[in-house]
């Protein structure tokens, strides 16, 4: 047991633990409620890896949406994505996709951080316009991840 132990810690102390407090895979779902007995619907954040512009990046999928009786009244189909950077966890590509009760967005924005900028594509409304940005700029969804992965102790 001793020798397990050893060679667990000298392992560990060469390769190390992930950086971050997050991986691929990962999968979290919510029930909302307005009470315990009311489900007014589900909200759904998944991590998976994949690649954007040859790069490897966590893609990051936000999702909501009513169930049940609370759909006959006001329906919301709300997605958001996110492709970070795997390395400083900075944003490449945000997506916000929400329809709330008829109140509808469908946009896309682009980071180009190296110029500060950021290209945001309205899609329902065919327009789009460039940005100047502050150095670091998170989107929505990126922001909730990297914020997860500072070391506030």
């Amino acid at each position: 047991m001793k020798k397990a132990l050893f060679l667990f810690v000298l392992l560990s102390s060469i390769f190390g633990f992930s950086q971050n407090a997050f991986e691929n895979g990962e999968r979290l779902k919510y029930r909302l409620s307005y009470s315990s007995f009311l489900t007014a619907g589900y909200a759904t954040l998944e991590v998976k890896g994949d690649f954007l512009k040859n790069k490897e990046v966590f893609h990051i999928v936000g999702k909501g949406k009513t169930t049940g009786m609370i759909s006959w009244f006001f329906k919301v189909k709300d997605r958001y994505e996110t492709y970070m950077n795997k390395e400083n966890l900075l944003p490449y590509r945000f997506i916000r996709d929400i329809n709330e009760g008829g109140y509808t967005k469908d946009k896309e924005i682009y980071f180009d951080h190296e110029a500060n900028k950021a290209l945001v594509i309205n899609k329902k409304k065919k327009k789009q316009k460039t940005y100047d940005t502050k150095k670091g700029v998170q989107d929505l969804l990126s922001a909730l991840y990297y914020m997860r992965n500072q070391d506030v102790s």
